[in-house]
């Protein structure tokens, strides 16, 4: 999972207002990295549809928009802050809820993903994270702060 974070891979000033806007933004920054294939914007919207990734959690709303693998070249995650919350749908009853902290992944083998969300879940209920990712504005800072996060899981 740590491989999948790259500096390149996260802004924290993205000034949208709907998140068909802020999908787009990232779909064409991520296609013209080469991270993900002309499909993927387009795979994402209808994944979104039909599986909404918004979760509210303890200590922070959150939002994981992911593709079917096919629009994938190369494995990521991208975390985008919003300027302004955006609203998205709730996982599991599509229940309408605003976030600000997205992160988009990019998940090439669909036997890995389980495993993705749950570390990143551990991560979001653990309080002193989410409040050093809050109070983070600066995109190294919060490369560092995951990081950090991994190492200490690795070593545990």
């Amino acid at each position: 999972m740590k491989q999948m974070f790259q500096p390149n891979l996260i802004d924290l000033r993205v000034s949208v207002q709907e998140e068909e806007e802020l999908f787009e933004l990232i779909a064409w920054r991520l296609q013209q990295a080469g991270y993900v294939n002309s499909g993927y914007l387009e795979g994402i919207i209808s994944r979104e549809k039909r599986f909404p990734t918004g979760l509210i959690t303890e200590y922070l709303n959150i939002a994981l928009p992911h593709s079917d693998t096919e629009y994938i070249e190369r494995p990521f995650i991208y975390i985008v802050r919003t300027t302004k919350p955006i609203k998205v749908k709730q996982m599991g009853d599509n229940q309408e809820m605003e976030v600000s902290d997205l992160f988009f992944l990019g998940i090439k083998e669909p036997s890995k993903q389980v495993g993705l969300l749950q570390e990143l879940m551990v991560l979001f209920q653990n309080e002193a994270f989410v409040s050093e990712l809050k109070a983070t504005t600066e995109n190294e800072a919060v490369f560092n702060l995951f990081m950090k996060q991994w190492e200490e899981v690795k070593n545990a």
